[in-house]
Order: structure tokens, then C-alpha cells, then sequence
């Protein structure tokens, strides 16, 4: 699926699930933003973005990273009481492997926000997510598994 393609449909299906557009995202052109209440997390505070990533390398997945945390970091008044959850797809057809490495061994949870950087293969059309480690933290992982299902993988009505 294009990248374009895959926006809209990410943008379709935030927007039934109560996403809004994101107004401070600079630079993030697709950002979207909602609030939720988890049984496992409680009150969350959620951030999507979607970039073209065909020329990002590892590092570049990294630094995109860490510019969305700030974007979510940004976005989060510090006394609401919501755990910031940020997800950031990086769209790339036939990703290497350093790429989804650098994606999904991203050091999620820093500065009381959790970012999963996840990598769309437009490709195969396959998300890779984080996997759900066996002790701690395993409710903002499964949260993130079960958000990827329903929000950031295209169903094939949608290609």
C-alpha cells in the first residue's frame, strides 16, 4: 500500500475511533491525538503520526523518535493524570532490518511518556510492533499491540 494510501486509511480509522487532527506536531505533517480509559493503564492520553520513512536509516528512526516524544511531551498538560502513549509509523516499502531493529528496540518508556516507534512494511503490508515482554510494563505493551491491530493495520477493504 502507498504511503498516502496508508494515511488515509490510518486518518479514517482514528478519526471512528475519536482521534482529532494534532495542531502543535511540528514537524510531524500527520499527527492525530485522543483520550481513552484502559482497564490495565488507566487514563491515557493518546498521539499518532504517520512518515514517509523510505530514506530513514536506523538513526534517522531514533532521532524521529525522540522528536515525536517531545511532540507528545508537548501536547500533555503534566497535571491531567493521563498516561502520554505516542505511536510513530514509519511507512517503508521493504524495510532493512536495521530499521525494524532500531524501530521496535526503542526505549519505549522515558521522561513519564511511552513512544513505540512501529514500521509499516508497504510491501508485504505487515506492521512490526514491540513485543510484549513477560514481567514489567506488559499492560502499555499489550495496549500497544491491541491499538496497532485496530488503528494502524489496514484492513483489506482499505487497499
Amino acid at each position: 500500500m502507498e504511503f498516502d494510501r496508508y494515511c488515509e486509511a490510518v486518518a479514517e480509522r482514528g478519526e471512528s475511533a475519536g482521534f482529532e487532527a494534532l495542531e502543535r506536531a511540528d514537524p510531524f505533517e500527520r499527527a492525530w491525538h485522543t483520550s481513552d480509559d484502559d482497564p490495565t493503564v488507566g487514563e491515557v492520553s493518546l498521539f499518532t503520526a504517520v512518515v514517509d520513512a523510505r530514506e530513514h536509516g536506523p538513526d534517522d528512526v531514533v532521532e524521529t523518535a525522540d522528536e515525536f516524544r517531545r511532540v507528545v511531551t508537548t501536547n500533555t498538560h503534566p497535571d491531567d493524570g493521563a498516561t502520554p502513549i505516542g505511536y510513530v509509523v514509519f511507512v517503508v516499502p521493504d524495510p532493512s532490518s536495521d530499521v525494524v531493529d532500531a524501530a521496535t528496540s526503542y526505549t519505549v518508556a522515558e521522561r513519564r511518556t511511552s513512544v513505540f516507534p512501529l514500521v509499516y512494511d508497504a510491501a508485504s503490508e505487515t506492521l512490526h510492533t514491540h513485543p510484549v515482554p513477560r514481567l514489567k510494563g506488559r499492560g502499555i505493551y499489550r495496549r500497544q499491540i491491541d491499538d496497532a491491530a485496530r488503528l494502524l493495520e489496514p484492513s483489506s477493504d482499505e487497499e
